[in-house]
Parts: structure tokens; sequence; C-alpha cells
């Protein structure tokens, strides 16, 4: 397995108690209580993780890794000027963080991220040998035979 994979009912007992914890020291989330929602895609040579960032600077992204965890954090500023007086306010302002667990198959020191579009890819490549691999059969009587 690639990343860690959560029990549904743990996921979800962790997701609650994650949002008790925000709501308590004053941590951010973006949009409807998600903290940065995520896409992971599983290829042959690599994993991709898709992060959803809108109106987060560029600049305030950074995404490290430390141990077997990435972790990334981010900042979305407030954006209104002196002379302006907000009415509605449901935009969350604030840092924003998520760490995703990694297999020791993913080649950590080679990883790669760019933000393009309000989304943050981060590209894992898969070490040599955790990729699939196609074992070659070998014939009868061109190979000594495997005891079984």
């Amino acid at each position: 397995m690639l990343l860690t994979s959560i029990d549904p009912f743990v996921q979800e007992f962790e997701r609650q108690f994650d949002r008790a914890v925000r709501q308590a020291t004053g941590q951010a989330t973006l949009g409807n209580g998600a903290s940065m929602p995520m896409d992971g895609i599983r290829r042959a040579d690599d994993v991709v993780l898709r992060f959803d960032l809108p109106g987060v600077d560029p600049g305030s992204i950074e995404v490290t890794v430390d141990r077997g965890v990435l972790t990334v954090t981010a900042r979305r500023e407030e954006e209104f000027g002196e002379d302006e007086r907000v009415f509605v306010r449901e935009r969350t302002m604030g840092a924003f963080t998520r760490r995703v667990y990694l297999s020791e198959h993913l080649d950590a020191e080679a990883i790669e991220a760019a933000y393009n579009n309000g989304v943050l890819a981060v590209r894992i490549p898969v070490l040599e040998k955790a990729r699939p691999r196609k074992v070659a059969v070998q014939a009868e009587g061109t190979q000594k035979a495997i005891k079984s």
C-alpha cells in the first residue's frame, strides 16, 4: 500500500475529532469543514496527490517531508480594503494543514510539487522495487523444476 488507508469508522471519528480540535484551537478549514480536500491517483511510476487550495497565495504554500509524513501547509489572507465593510463572511481565512503518511515504497527524496488554478499537485515517484513487473514463465525442460 502506498498511502495509509484508514478504516471508514475510524476515519469518521478522526474527522469529528479534528473538527472539534480546530474549533477549540481556532484553526481554519477550507470550505464546508473539509481541511484541504485531496484526490490521490496511483499510476505505474508514481502517485499524484491533488489538493484544493482556492484563493491561496502560491508563496504561502509549503510542502515538507519528515520521517515518511508529507505535510502541506498554506495560508489564505483577508482581502478587504480599509474603506470596506464585510456584511457576509463565509470564506474561511487563515492557515491550513494536511498530513499524508507515505509508504516506504515511495521515493520521498524525489517529490515534486506545482500549483496551478487553485490546485496543488504533488508527484511522488514509486521506487523501482515496488513497481509492477512482469515475471517470465519458463517452459518445461528449459529451467529447473520449482518444488512446491
